[in-house]
């Protein structure tokens, strides 16, 4: 006999417009201009700062060369306002492909759509609210549907949907989407808030963000440089575990299936994570990768400023 389900139809929904948010329009990072990069050149070229400056080198490097420059960002590069400056990465041509897990779409979706995102979990989680926004619901897990509907990857539907937004302009998803620059969408069901609203379809998500994972599979065989030389490069920014793990299987097909050249990796997060280290860092090509510790919004900008100094340079 099945084991009892608990009937998710009975859920009670609210509007997102009575729902307090801690992100706004008004908190998001203006990417610094090529004018405003010389903050860094006046930094010491030692620790840290030389691991950051060296990582914008190869950035730099690979970007000349051709070869693909692929990110991995958690839902907390939104959170913390940095959506402007992925999207002003891609626009210089230092990030051709993003990997993002199903928290990332949300906040990214909610800023697009209704100019904030965010909210307080241990101020609704008592009273049984928190996840409870209809409207994000709808949406996300629309998205999920237009995919299958359209044969296309979860990250490509979801931009769609981005870009229907008030607040396009900022939504990383409508962004990359515009400028033809694939976002792989990897979930794992039951980590994200429109998993406990009853018109999530499990099968749909699981298909799209499958195909999504062939799509990244396809840009990871592409890192490897000729010979000896490095090739392109994978950032992990902010994902302690699904986006390491997704970029791991990526790497072990990609070398099933003929890669054999070093490419660049490096891991930027607050604390040092144990899946990110091994699964990013180490393993895939090892000696070739960097962890790089501290606060998103301060040190992304700061590398953004070194990739345009090398890139100029």
């Amino acid at each position: 006999m099945p084991y009892p389900e608990i009937d998710l139809s009975a859920i009670t929904t609210q509007s997102i417009a009575q729902r307090a948010s801690k992100v706004t329009l008004g908190d998001l990072v203006t990417p610094p201009s090529r004018e405003e990069t010389a903050l860094f050149e006046r930094l010491p070229n030692l620790l840290s700062v030389k691991t950051v400056r060296e990582l914008a080198k190869k950035v730099a490097s690979a970007k000349r060369r051709g070869y693909p420059l692929i990110y991995a960002a958690g839902a907390h590069l939104v959170k913390v306002g940095l959506g402007p400056l992925l999207i002003a990465l891609a626009r210089d041509g230092l990030l051709d492909c993003l990997a993002v897990n199903g928290a990332f779409v949300i906040h990214d979706l909610e800023l697009a759509h209704f100019g904030k995102t965010s909210e307080d979990v241990a101020e609704q989680l008592p009273n049984g609210r928190f996840g409870m926004s209809a409207e994000t619901a709808e949406l996300v897990n629309g998205g999920f549907r237009l995919a299958i509907r359209e044969g296309i990857g979860a990250g490509e539907a979801l931009g769609r949907l981005a870009l229907e937004g008030e607040n396009a302009s900022i939504s990383v998803l409508a962004q990359l989407h515009s400028m033809s620059i694939p976002v792989t969408v990897h979930v794992a069901l039951g980590t994200d808030i429109v998993h406990m609203h009853p018109n999530c379809d499990g099968g749909a998500i699981g298909e799209s963000s499958l195909r999504d994972f062939r799509i990244l599979c396809h840009r990871v065989k592409q890192l490897s440089g000729e010979s000896d030389e490095l090739g392109g490069c994978f950032l992990n920014i902010g994902s302690a575990v699904i986006l390491p793990e997704v970029f791991l299987k990526a790497v072990s097909v990609a070398r099933n299936l003929g890669m054999k050249g070093r490419f660049t990796t490096a891991v930027f997060d607050f604390i040092r994570q144990y899946r990110a280290l091994e699964n990013v860092v180490r393993r895939p090509s090892p000696g070739d990768g960097s962890y790089i510790i501290g606060p998103h919004e301060l040190l992304l900008p700061l590398f953004y400023s070194a990739c345009l100094l090398e890139s100029d340079g």
